[in-house]
């Protein structure tokens, strides 16, 4: 079983931003933009500092001037339509993934992100361990992709991406592509990567001369998106995360 409501082991100080992981509030990401928008206080007083040291176990943290408190663990799945950014807050305004769901838990973060133009299957928990686990390369959990580009796709084209394309410095480099249809006015395909590199999928076929027009994410590792409809969510038990996740150590299940 997962227990975010454990005591810590040790008291020990540690940065605030710190803290809130520690405390399966927020990642650090997360608690440093609210700290530096001014949204964080400690006992009472507003810290601007994410790395101002305090003690987890002895302090009130208020958001907004809401305290906040351990939380359950929480893992979601979300269609996530196009237009719609990955993002909590958008300095432009464009409606975000938070928008959709049906919560107020400040505390949940995309594992990893979808741009604005990519639909299909996003995941959102507030365990921070467990979101670094599921994105680290060393893992390589496979994300499968439905993909639609400009033109014909040739079989050139396709030992092309199997070898990888360099870009910008990086090799973009899918675990498997296949080509399930192909005309002179689009091609329809199938990929799966197990890094979230920045636009990777578009970076790619652009490089051999082809458009993205279409990109969704139907699995992220043997979790499938299935016939949840587009906009909405459901949660994620921790028994299916197990199941979908046999080799996720417990370490990956705790704040941190």
């Amino acid at each position: 079983m997962i227990h975010k409501d454990q005591p810590l082991k040790r008291l020990g100080r540690v940065p605030l931003e710190r803290a809130f992981s520690k405390l399966g509030l927020a990642s650090r990401a997360q608690a440093r933009q609210w700290i530096a928008e001014g949204r964080v206080r400690v006992d009472g007083k507003m810290i601007i500092d994410p790395l101002a040291m305090v003690t987890p176990e002895k302090i009130r943290i208020e958001l907004d001037g809401q305290r906040l408190g351990k939380t359950v663990w929480r893992v979601v799945m979300l269609n996530k339509p196009r237009g719609i950014v990955t993002t909590r807050r958008d300095e432009q305004g464009r409606p975000t993934v938070f928008s959709l769901l049906k919560t107020t838990d400040a505390y949940l973060h995309p594992v990893g992100r979808l741009d604005m133009a990519t639909s299909g299957l996003l995941l959102l928990t507030n365990d921070t361990r467990l979101s670094d686990w599921l994105t680290d390369p060393i893992n390589k959990i496979i994300r499968i992709y439905v993909v639609s580009v400009e033109g014909k796709v040739t079989p050139e084209n396709l030992v092309q991406l199997q070898q990888g394309i360099k870009d910008e410095g990086e090799l973009l480099k899918p675990e498997k592509v296949l080509l399930r249809k192909s005309s002179h006015r689009e091609s329809h395909l199938t990929v799966e990567l197990t890094e979230g590199k920045n636009r990777e999928i578009r970076r790619m076929f652009k490089a051999i001369g082809h458009e993205v027009t279409v990109l969704k994410r139907v699995a992220f590792g043997p979790l499938q998106l299935g016939d949840l409809s587009v906009g909405s969510g459901r949660e994620i038990s921790y028994k299916e995360l197990a199941a979908a996740f046999p080799k996720l150590p417990k370490s990956a299940l705790t704040a941190g």
